[in-house]
């Protein structure tokens, strides 16, 4: 049934004569949703946090930290990775995924490096900071918001969009960080 659904929803969406334009379902959805999730003192905290460890990192550090979260993927101990799928802020983004009554895939917060701080499951990597769901977000500044294409996610196993919205510092209005949630895309048609 899966590979059924799969295949179907993949020719609606890249078929040229059916093309879907999910803009105005995933930009209702964000004002609805996503922008208090932005603004929750959890996930603020929580990027703020981990800022003030992560901030001074090269990129060769930042790295490494991926290739660390790639390796443990499946493995028995997961350093790098159980703190981020850990703690109030997981907590939180898991609640809303699970309120969601299907709608979201994932939702995972970037501090200012890149870096996850907290996700609801398990991503692909670690350092999300060479793609656009953070550069056109937390590298355009505060109020930037990305719109993903609809595409096969590996990690959730879905067809989504993911939405991207830069996070900023409540008291100082500074950009830092960036949250991503992938929506089903059945759910935006």
């Amino acid at each position: 049934m899966k590979f059924v659904y799969a295949t179907a929803f993949a020719a609606l969406v890249a078929g040229p004569a059916m093309a879907v334009d999910f803009r105005p379902a995933m930009e209702s959805y964000l004002e609805t949703e996503i922008r208090t999730w932005a603004e929750d003192p959890a996930i603020v905290g929580a990027i703020g946090a981990q800022n003030a460890v992560t901030g001074g990192y090269d990129q060769a550090r930042v790295i490494d930290l991926d290739n660390a979260w790639r390796a443990e993927i499946g493995a028995a101990a997961m350093p790098t990775i159980t703190p981020v799928l850990t703690g109030a802020a997981a907590d939180f983004l898991r609640e809303r995924v699970g309120a969601s009554a299907g709608a979201i895939t994932e939702i995972f917060i970037m501090d200012a490096q890149g870096l996850n701080v907290a996700a609801s499951g398990l991503t692909s990597d670690y350092w999300q900071g060479d793609e656009a769901k953070f550069t056109e977000t937390y590298g355009k500044g505060a109020g930037a918001v990305h719109f993903g294409e609809v595409e096969f996610d590996e990690s959730s196993q879905t067809y989504q969009a993911q939405i991207s919205v830069t996070v900023t510092d409540p008291a100082t209005g500074q950009p830092i960080g960036a949250i991503t949630v992938g929506v089903d895309a059945a759910h935006l048609m």
